[in-house]
Parts: C-alpha cells; structure tokens; sequence
C-alpha cells in the first residue's frame, strides 16, 4: 500500500476543503490568521481531514497566502492532511522545507491558459511536475505530489477542450511521478454527460488508484457534475465551504461547488463522508464572519437538511 492509497483509499468517497486556498483567490475581504485557524478547526471537529490551505507564492502579490506557515502548523496541530499549490521549482523548494503533506502541481489542459496562468507551455508544466517529484524524492519522500488539470472540460481562453488531449497529459502527469492527477471544470463550461464520460475514461486509466474532481457552480451544474462524477468512478472531490474561490487568471470564473450540498450529495447517494452538517455551520459562521461582504452560496444552508434526516442503510 502507497502513502496515497492511505490519504485517498480508493474504496470510499474523500472531501477536499479548498477554501482556504482557492476560496480565498478572489475574496476582498481576507479573513485574518486567527480566523482561518479558528475555521480550520471547526471543520476539522466537523469531521473534515483533508485541507488546501494556501499556495507558496510571494506574500507580497498574494496576501491571502501570507500565513502559510501558520496554517500549516495548525493542521498538523490537529493531524489533518494538508496541501498547498506549489506553481515553480522555488515555490518546490520551499514546500519541501515544511511540514506541508502534499505539493499541489497545475497542469492546464490548454496553451493559452498555460500561458496566461503560469507563462509556460503544458510539456513544461509536465516537465515541473517531474522536477518536483524528484525533489520530494530526495528531500522529503513521504509527501504527495498532486497533478491538476486545469480547463479540462473547457477554457475560457480557447474553448472546446478535447478529452484526449485531457487523457494524454492526465497519463503524462503519472508517467512524471505525480502520485494523483486530477481534472478541474475551471470555469463551470461541464455538464453531467461531459463529466461522467470525462470521469469513466480517468477511472480506466488510473486503474486502483483515485483521480480528483473538482467542479466550479459558475452555470448551477455542480451538484448534477458532481453526482455524475460519483456515478463513474471519481472518490475523491473538491468543495469549498460556502461556495467560495475562483481561478483570478480565467475569464468568468466563479466560485467552487458549495461544500455543504457536496457533504448531502454524498451521504443521500450512499457514501459515507464521516462529516457533520451542524459542525458545518459552525465553520461557515466562522467564515462569513470573517469575510463580511463576500458572498456564501448553498442550498442545503439555505433550505436546511431534512427533517428527521436519515442517511441511506446501504451507505458504500
């Protein structure tokens, strides 16, 4: 068994917190460091485990990301699977000198997101990705390295967006060494059709080993993208409390699916998260009080779960 096959058992359904990261990317109103900690912590005694929590990028141009180090301690102080996105060889580096459990790579699906996110062509994004899985091997071989696809159902920047071209750089990613790839609607183009297949050919090629989804709400398809997604193989899913975040370098990006209504999808489809709808609320009154003016989405907060709520017997 690999160090992923424990952070990501292939046989149950796993809820990645991106809010702290990618939640954060576009917010206005920044949540001080005692907030997130204080949010961090009320997911975590909900039932939450695994938590993107910033990226290793200059603080001076991303002061959302200012506290990485703080942030890393505290999950570590109450033992949760932390990640953060590493964009360069320094931000790398800088990773491996922390206590950080998984370096998160981006790989765009097309040249002119490539270009525009990170100045560099998708065969070196690739080529990062194996740097970096070189440099964990050598300094710190217990980390996760992530490989991410981003516009992997459509771009903003060049549109249509072929799922083979998805495929071969998803295959590119593991040959590299990354220890889990997974596939991003960036901007929300997806619908549940596209998912599904998109989903049932990365569980072909992955084989044992999980693959990430992550889903943007920006056109109202998330709830449907995401139980497709569970319906052809993926288990392991983004979310962000309150519906939080955004690609700053992808024309008309919104926020991410509401981690809340992912938590309901799940249990009502029959796959057990270990998570607390009440110890949710609890963090998103963290969060929203944090943030004043920014906006928090989600239909099971705002309809509330049902009466009486029974999970399904039959939970997978």
């Amino acid at each position: 068994m690999t160090a992923c096959d424990t952070i990501y058992p292939s046989d149950r359904v796993t809820l990645r917190e991106v809010g702290l990261r990618d939640g954060l990317q576009l917010a206005k109103a920044l949540p001080s460091t005692k907030a997130k900690r204080d949010w961090l912590a009320a997911e975590a005694r909900a039932g939450v485990r695994h938590f993107e929590i910033g990226s290793f990028l200059p603080a001076a141009r991303f002061p959302q990301f200012a506290h990485l180090p703080e942030m890393i301690a505290g999950c570590e102080a109450l033992n949760l699977h932390s990640a953060a996105l590493t964009l360069n060889d320094r931000g790398a580096e800088a990773a491996l000198q922390t206590a950080v459990r998984e370096l998160v790579c981006v790989v765009s699906s097309t040249e002119a997101h490539s270009q525009a996110n990170a100045r560099r062509s998708r065969d070196e994004a690739v080529a990062l990705v194996s740097r970096i899985v070189a440099l964990r091997d050598a300094q710190a071989p217990g980390k996760l390295v992530n490989a991410g696809l981003a516009m992997a159902f459509g771009c903003s920047l060049a549109g249509t967006v072929s799922p083979d071209e998805v495929l071969r750089l998803a295959e590119a990613c593991l040959a590299a060494g990354a220890d889990i790839v997974g596939i991003a609607d960036t901007v929300g183009f997806a619908g549940p059709r596209a998912v599904g297949d998109l989903c049932a050919r990365m569980e072909k090629l992955c084989g044992p080993r999980p693959f990430i989804i992550h889903l943007h709400d920006t056109r109202g398809m998330g709830i449907a993208n995401a139980a497709a997604a569970l319906d052809n193989g993926a288990r392991v899913i983004d979310a962000s409390l309150g519906g939080l975040g955004g690609c700053p370098f992808a024309p008309g990006a919104t926020g991410n699916v509401v981690f809340e209504d992912i938590v309901f999808l799940a249990e009502t489809m029959g796959f057990a998260t270990g998570i607390d709808l009440d110890g949710l609320k609890a963090a998103r009154a963290i969060a929203e009080a944090a943030m004043p003016g920014e906006p928090f989405h989600g239909a099971l907060h705002r309809a509330g779960a049902p009466p009486n709520l029974t999970w399904r017997a039959d939970a997978r």
